[in-house]
């Protein structure tokens, strides 16, 4: 199996701010949007480098939305940020309505996703934005598991044309895919081919993914990881071709079950090609206070609970 390097623990709303940064000084309509969390989205370098571009909009998401659908008809890229659960519950109707409806060319950057925000608690962990997002039509969500990836994905976002959901998150994480990459969007990755399980991650659980992959590699069992960066629109020939090959499936996302990657993987296999599958993600539950890695083991979002998952799917077949 091939091995994968960490090359040091970042954080993937760095790779957010890095990717803002570089394509900001390629392409001067790119701009910035934020309510009044510059410091935590790493906006900072941008707001710097180009004043005249970045708005401060203060604890107004849905001001800010429709400010961004604004810009973006009259020609610019901007980049909305603030923490997930604030950018996608509080303003919902403002995306459905002036960026989606509309086809504004808005990228929304999602922050502190999922439940490794950690000490703050439920009241701002989300664990429902990727199903809240990927149910608007033309609207893409991208929810890459590194700084690299991170980075390479917020340049492909603004060089898209249409409404993007970028999401990513506060703790350090393992940085392993490599630097400089292209991002394309709407691919999937394999990173380990096998032939007796498919595990398909999403975001910071493609890292416990390839950890589990070596922990059944141990057992003799060989498994296919591959990391879904963008779940929507779904590279459902990765995902059939892998189903096909292993006959057994396993997703793994820091996400609720209900409308996740599991679930559409679900809906793609039950059409074309059924098999044994399992999910490891959280079944309908808030978060609470508690360190990520603390809160990852809790709710079954690491490698001990995708290595079970996997034996249970592959006794199915």
């Amino acid at each position: 199996m091939e091995k994968f390097i960490n090359t040091g623990n970042k954080d993937t709303r760095s790779g957010f701010g890095a990717g803002l940064a570089e394509i900001g000084n390629e392409d001067e309509r790119v701009v910035g949007l934020c309510a009044d969390l510059t410091g935590s989205l790493k906006m900072d370098q941008f707001a710097k480098e180009h004043p005249d571009r970045f708005f401060q909009c203060g604890i107004a998401e849905a001001d800010m939305i429709d400010a961004a659908a604004g810009l973006s008809l009259s020609g610019k890229i901007p980049f909305a940020g603030s923490f997930a659960n604030f950018v996608t519950s509080r303003v919902y109707d403002q995306i459905r309505q002036c960026v989606c409806y509309a086809g504004a060319n808005v990228k929304i950057a999602a922050s502190h996703a999922g439940i490794t925000l950690g000490e703050d608690g439920a009241t701002h962990q989300v664990m429902e934005d990727i199903g809240m997002m990927r149910m608007l039509p033309r609207m893409t969500v991208i929810n890459p598991c590194d700084y690299n990836q991170t980075k390479a994905a917020t340049i492909a976002a603004a060089r898209y044309n249409g409404p993007v959901y970028l999401r990513f998150g506060r703790p350090s994480v393992p940085n392993f895919t490599p630097e400089n990459q292209t991002f394309e969007i709407g691919k999937a990755l394999r990173l380990t081919e096998g032939r007796d399980v498919s595990i398909f991650a999403t975001g910071h659980l493609v890292w416990e993914a390839l950890l589990a992959a070596e922990e059944l590699e141990k057992q003799g069992i060989s498994a296919e990881v591959i990391d879904i960066h963008t779940i929507k629109p779904l590279d459902t020939e990765a995902v059939l071709a892998s189903a096909a090959k292993t006959g057994a499936v396993v997703t793994a996302e820091e996400h609720l079950i209900a409308g996740g990657l599991g679930e559409l993987i679900a809906g793609v296999l039950i059409r074309t090609r059924p098999c044994p599958m399992e999910f490891v993600a959280v079944d309908d539950q808030f978060g609470q206070s508690g360190t990520p890695a603390g809160l990852m083991e809790l709710y079954g979002l690491d490698k001990a609970h995708i290595v079970s998952a996997a034996l249970k799917a592959i006794a199915r077949k």
